[in-house]
């Protein structure tokens, strides 16, 4: 007999699903009067927010909202959508934040797909949210999100309920729902869809609380730190620090809208030590005015992910006083899970040595178990010699349950027992990752990935469009931007002016092409389009 396997099993006592919900109810019992968001003029502490959150999660019941439901957000980074981070899934519901830049079509198949019952709404997102509704043959009920700080000119009441009025509705006394299992899911994400439709992927509780706990150790985040919310908190639920923050007593102070001028005067306003933000962040930062920028004076850590960052961006940000780091991940991976690690023998080397392994995507974290580059056909590692070429495979706890609705999509992702991440990289002799290209045809442009094929699949609607490819285009501000190339239809002419605003009719503006070439399109002898010889282009 085994007497380590008998009689010694899980009970209530000494096991319990981990779930990052335990966050906010532990400091809201040791840090209850502790000032835990701030909003321009609004100020709430631990103990107000958990009020708050149990609260809204017994409205949500109250109107039929339970275990398995879907709850969408709409949200700019507000107090609302972090509190949605508990509130949601007190209820054994799960948590849908939508990207506020989508188009209505895109808008309303997330709707659709996800079998949203609730959606929450700031009201400045009226007019591309009430056309997505409009295509949507089912009841959805509204909490619109009236914020006095948003753009006034551009305000429009889209439900009949009201996000504050409707949490007055709650009882404080609540008795909210801790999952039964920790495998149960916590949050839905889409992808930017960038092989048609998006996909939905599934978080789970214990990987939630795994990534929350693992990024404060990667980043070395201490107690009360005051972390700044410039990564959008729909984006991988803000790469899951609405759930580390609470864990660490942090201060969150939120940003609505990415504005330098303010980011500095937050920075010293309230002491800000730690935030996120793509390259173009970045880039914003460091070409900031002399009349917007103020001298820090103290260290500010930065993550940045989104897009393979230029070198010279972590020279121009030490140079203001930032301290970057760099990472790696995905939607499907709760964010980032690799991170350039620093090794102290580097700084020895001279400066752009060091910012061009900075830029590696780097190694594991300590919450993801197993991180390397394989040949996906083989499934073998590839030699670590910098040059050899493969696909960059994760696997751990922080790897999504999978792509809802889509087992297919799930399996493939999943094959061989590795998470196939679609990104091709090098591995380097001491075991750091970096990126050379994309398997798929996706753009990263400011952090958000966009579908070349939905481009393409717009622009071959004009009737002077004959063929359309789109690629990445090298951007100085925004890291990519796409750019079509057109093979047109004999005596049917259009200008670059035309097919741009064609798009701008039904693309979010950001996936709207910033250039049209006019030209013969290479393609091989089976007439596939050689996207690699349009990049030779740039």
């Amino acid at each position: 007999m085994n007497h380590y396997e008998s009689n010694l099993d899980k009970n209530r006592a000494n096991y319990v699903p981990l779930t990052p919900l335990s966050f906010l109810e532990r400091a809201k019992e040791v840090y209850p009067n502790y000032e835990a968001i701030v909003y321009e003029d609004r100020k709430y502490t631990w103990k107000e927010i958990y009020k708050r959150a149990v609260k809204f999660a017994s409205a949500l019941e109250k109107i039929g909202i339970s275990k398995g439901d879907t709850v969408s957000f709409l949200a700019f980074n507000t107090p609302e959508i972090f509190e949605a981070h508990y509130s949601v899934p007190m209820t054994g519901a799960i948590l849908n934040t939508i990207n506020i830049r989508l188009d209505a079509n895109t808008i309303s198949y997330i709707l659709k797909h996800s079998d949203a019952k609730v959606l929450v709404v700031d009201r400045q997102l009226h007019v591309e949210v009430k056309k997505a509704l409009s295509k949507i043959d089912k009841k959805i009920i509204i909490i619109d999100i009236h914020d006095k700080f948003a753009d006034q000119s551009k305000l429009e009441k889209i439900g009949d309920l009201e996000y504050e009025s409707f949490l007055d509705t709650g009882d404080e006394n609540y008795i909210w729902r801790m999952p039964e299992d920790e495998w149960e899911a916590i949050s839905l994400s889409y992808t930017s869809g960038t092989t048609g439709n998006p996909k939905g992927v599934v978080y789970h509780h214990r990987g939630s609380y795994l990534m929350a706990t693992g990024s404060a150790v990667a980043w070395n985040m201490p107690n009360r730190l005051n972390f700044l919310t410039i990564v959008p908190m729909f984006h991988c639920n803000g790469w899951c620090y609405p759930w580390t923050v609470p864990m660490l007593n942090g201060r969150t102070i939120c940003l609505r809208n990415i504005d330098v001028k303010k980011i500095f005067e937050l920075i010293e306003k309230y002491n800000v030590t730690h935030f996120g933000g793509a390259p173009i962040v970045l880039n914003m930062i460091t070409g900031a005015s002399e009349s917007d920028k103020k001298k820090l004076n103290h260290k500010v850590h930065v993550l940045t992910a989104g897009a393979p960052p230029p070198s010279i961006i972590f020279k121009k940000m030490k140079a203001l006083g930032f301290e970057v780091m760099h990472v790696y991940g995905l939607t499907e991976t709760y964010g980032h899970v690799t991170q350039c690690a620093w090794n102290d023998a580097w700084s020895e080397f001279d400066e752009d040595k060091q910012n061009e392994i900075k830029a590696r995507q780097g190694v594991r974290y300590p919450n993801l178990e197993g991180a390397t580059i394989m040949d996906p056909e083989t499934m073998k590692e590839v030699p670590k010699d910098g040059k050899t070429i493969g696909e960059i495979m994760l696997r751990g706890n922080v790897v999504m349950k999978g792509y809802f609705k889509d087992k297919a999509a799930t399996d493939q992702a999943m094959a061989g027992g590795w998470f196939h991440s679609g990104d091709l990289a090098v591995i380097h002799p001491d075991g750091y990752v970096k990126i050379q290209d994309r398997s798929k045809d996706i753009i990263i442009s400011g952090g958000e990935n966009i579908s070349s094929i939905e481009i393409e699949n717009t622009l071959s609607k004009h009737p002077s469009v004959s063929i359309a490819a789109v690629v990445a285009k090298p951007d100085e501000k925004w890291g990519e931007v796409p750019c079509a190339f057109i093979e047109m239809v004999k005596d049917k002419p259009a200008s670059e002016k035309d097919l741009i605003d064609f798009c701008k009719e039904t693309l979010a503006g950001f996936k709207v092409p910033k250039q049209v070439i006019f030209c013969e399109l290479p393609k091989t002898s089976t007439g596939k389009i050689q996207k690699f010889e349009l990049r030779k282009k740039f």
